[in-house]
């Protein structure tokens, strides 16, 4: 039995030193297993953590893009806005003006068609003042109811009047009462239109004492009626103006007579 027992110590220590060969064997695999799993481990985590920095840079940049690209549009819109706005305000500031230079030019066009009427209406007055004018001068230069002789206009009324009233008429009509120069003109005049007792005042007069023409002139070629001038005669008035009667002979028709007496009478003028 002793026999047995040393014989087995060795066998159980034999035994247990392979066990523990064993386990020291299985505890380097384990540490090799776990120090490689730590380098795998290590490696992945080298790899993530570069591959989060450089993923978390370009996010970074990414997202500072994209923060900057709002920003300057932001900006860009603000800015825009307001370059909007004040171009706006000028349009309106312009609009404003314009209205104003039309409200101005609207009221210059008032003013001018107002000035234009008045000088149309003012046009069409002197139109027919000067159709009237032409209407009532003839051809020959003399207006209407006027004889053109030798150059001149005369007039014969039909009216009778005194020989100052008569005066006063022709002057009215920018003529005097006839003034006869001539043999020719006293040919001329002397019974006009046929009518032999046609008699009327001519310019002559002798108030003054001496017998002058209206236009001053002395007389020099008188054509009296035989026996005149007689100052009035046996009759009690004084005459002192000349008619022209045309019973009488063509160079001797003059006849003094009253100047309050009315006749008819005859104005001359220039053409």
């Amino acid at each position: 039995m002793e026999m047995d027992y040393v014989n087995d110590f060795p066998r159980n220590q034999q035994k247990t030193s392979g066990n523990l060969q064993q386990t020291e064997r299985r505890l380097g695999q384990v540490l090799f297993l776990s120090f490689g799993l730590l380098c795998v481990i290590q490696a992945v985590l080298n790899v993530s953590l570069r591959l989060t920095l450089y993923y978390g840079k370009e996010w970074t940049n990414s997202d500072c893009n994209i923060t900057h690209t709002s920003d300057y549009n932001q900006l860009t819109e603000v800015q825009t806005g307001g370059e909007t706005i004040n171009h706006c305000n000028k349009l309106q500031e312009s609009f404003n003006a314009l209205t104003k230079e039309k409200n101005q030019l609207q009221n210059l066009i008032t003013i001018f068609s107002n000035q234009l009427s008045m000088a149309l209406e003012q046009n069409k007055k002197l139109q027919k003042e000067l159709k009237d004018k032409c209407s009532s001068t003839d051809s020959s230069g003399c207006p209407t109811d006027w004889r053109e002789i030798g150059g001149r206009c005369y007039f014969l009324s039909s009216e009778m009047k005194t020989w100052v009233e008569s005066r006063n008429y022709c002057q009215r009509q920018g003529a005097d009462l006839v003034v006869i120069n001539s043999t020719e003109e006293q040919r001329a005049l002397y019974r006009l239109d046929g009518d032999h007792e046609l008699l009327f005042w001519i310019g002559l007069d002798g108030r003054d004492g001496d017998f002058k023409w209206v236009d001053g002139s002395a007389l020099t070629r008188p054509f009296w009626q035989e026996g005149q001038p007689d100052d009035g005669g046996p009759n009690t008035k004084v005459e002192d103006c000349v008619e022209m009667y045309h019973h009488n002979p063509v160079y001797a028709n003059w006849n003094d007579a009253p100047c309050e007496s009315t006749r008819r009478w005859m104005c001359e003028k220039a053409e």
